[in-house]
């Protein structure tokens, strides 16, 4: 409940209140913001922002609350690559930033596993998927390089408070169903600027039943709705995955990060939905907004099944398909790439003997990098039906222009693998 004499607040309006220094703030309000995290990685960091606060002579505000990922350009595989990841090494030692993370995975994974988010916090991102660390119940959305020099000379941001979309979900998904295939049909519904500039809030029983890898993929993709962040309150499943993340139990502060009861229209509209009603979603070519139920595909061949990316890899997503790949072998011709989304989530793979089973089955062992999700490396062939666990389907972002790419959860990329074509995969774990 909010205190007397206060109108309610949401979630959204909590969190820049905090960051602004005001006990609240009204939407549509435009306040100025301390930064308490900048996170950016090889493509959109040193060498869009060495130059420039070169030109200005200026310093980086704070460092300790700089964190730096290469995961783009990595493994280097020509000239250009190696280039631009030398000069985010370089510069980073030259800074002497404290947190470099190196060829371990993907920014939107790693900086949670390394403790850097926690709610209540307000954060910014050199990448469109950002709103990932919403799923943790702080304010994170994606900015540009002009943006993150004024943050990085400043550690201030302006922002306008934005009226919130909250997704409610009530009953609990079915087997073979996942966050994947939620934000998918939601994005098939709103279309992808249903949330424009908004901050959308997942919610409801169904996702406080999700795990918080689940939840990430929900955040992250409240990009693909146009959404300026995805937020999810904190309770004490965010506690327990921070705390194995190494974040103090103290720093870890779940009272005051919520909705509260009785927010009126003009701040918060829900929609409801049934997760028990929902059926593994494919979004055909070219946008996540092309989305229907799987059993609209079933006459659609594959060649190339993709389990990677920061929507499609992380440590749940491998399982998942395991799940359906232990035991069978893809099928004859097709190509199952898989790419983890981090080294620690791929080591506990392995450690369960997931890893094991997806090879067994025939796939392809990628690095744990953004990789083919961002056009990279050249793994995607030219006109191939293509199924991927990643975020978003447009023409030539997976390198090839010509390729058509279909975005499903890991069950049904890996039940695609398996038959040739794009599959339902609750007739697998049947």
């Amino acid at each position: 409940m909010s205190p007397p004499n206060r109108p309610p607040q949401t979630l959204a309006q909590k969190l820049i209140a905090r960051a602004c220094g005001q006990a609240q703030v009204a939407v549509g309000d435009i306040v100025s913001c301390q930064v308490d995290l900048a996170m950016f990685h090889d493509s959109s960091g040193p060498r869009r922002l060495k130059p420039m606060l070169e030109d200005l002579g200026a310093q980086i505000w704070n460092k300790d609350r700089v964190v730096l990922v290469m995961d783009h350009y990595v493994p280097e595989q020509d000239d250009d690559s190696r280039r631009i990841v030398r000069i985010a090494r370089d510069w980073a030692a030259e800074q002497r930033l404290p947190h470099v993370y190196d060829s371990i995975g993907i920014c939107h994974v790693v900086l949670p596993q390394k403790g850097h988010i926690r709610p209540g916090m307000f954060c910014v991102g050199g990448d469109s998927h950002s709103p990932t660390g919403g799923a943790f119940g702080a304010y994170m959305f994606g900015i540009g390089s002009t943006e993150m020099l004024g943050v990085m000379v400043t550690g201030e941001l302006w922002v306008r408070v934005p009226q919130t979309i909250r997704m409610w979900w009530d009953g609990r998904l079915p087997a073979g169903v996942t966050a994947k295939d939620m934000v998918l049909h939601m994005i098939g519904r709103f279309g992808m600027n249903g949330g424009d500039y908004q901050a959308v809030e997942f919610c409801g029983p169904a996702v406080q039943a999700l795990s918080m890898q689940e939840r990430m993929t929900l955040s992250n993709m409240s990009a693909e709705m146009g959404a300026q962040t995805g937020l999810i309150a904190p309770d004490t499943t965010t506690r327990d995955w921070l705390l194995l993340a190494g974040v103090p139990d103290e720093a870890i502060d779940l009272d005051a990060w919520y909705t509260d009861e009785g927010v009126d229209e003009t701040r918060a509209r829900t929609f409801r939905f049934d997760a028990a009603a929902l059926a593994p979603q494919v979004a055909a070519p070219h946008s996540p907004a092309n989305t229907r139920p799987v059993g609209d595909f079933g006459d659609v061949a594959v060649q190339v099944a993709y389990i990677g990316a920061c929507t499609g890899a992380k440590l749940d997503d491998l399982r998942a398909a395991a799940q359906v790949l232990r035991g069978h072998r893809v099928a004859p011709g097709l190509r199952l790439m898989v790419a983890p989304a981090s080294l620690q989530d791929q080591q506990a793979a392995q450690d369960e003997g997931v890893l094991g089973a997806l090879l067994d089955a025939g796939a392809e062992l990628l690095p744990t990098a953004c990789g083919a999700c961002s056009g990279y490396g050249g793994t995607i062939p030219d006109g191939a039906n293509v199924i991927a666990t990643t975020a978003r389907n447009f023409k030539g972002r997976m390198g090839s222009a010509t390729a058509q790419v279909y975005l499903a959860s890991p069950y049904t990329v890996a039940a695609s693998a398996l038959s040739g074509r794009i599959a339902d995969p609750r007739e697998v774990l049947a």
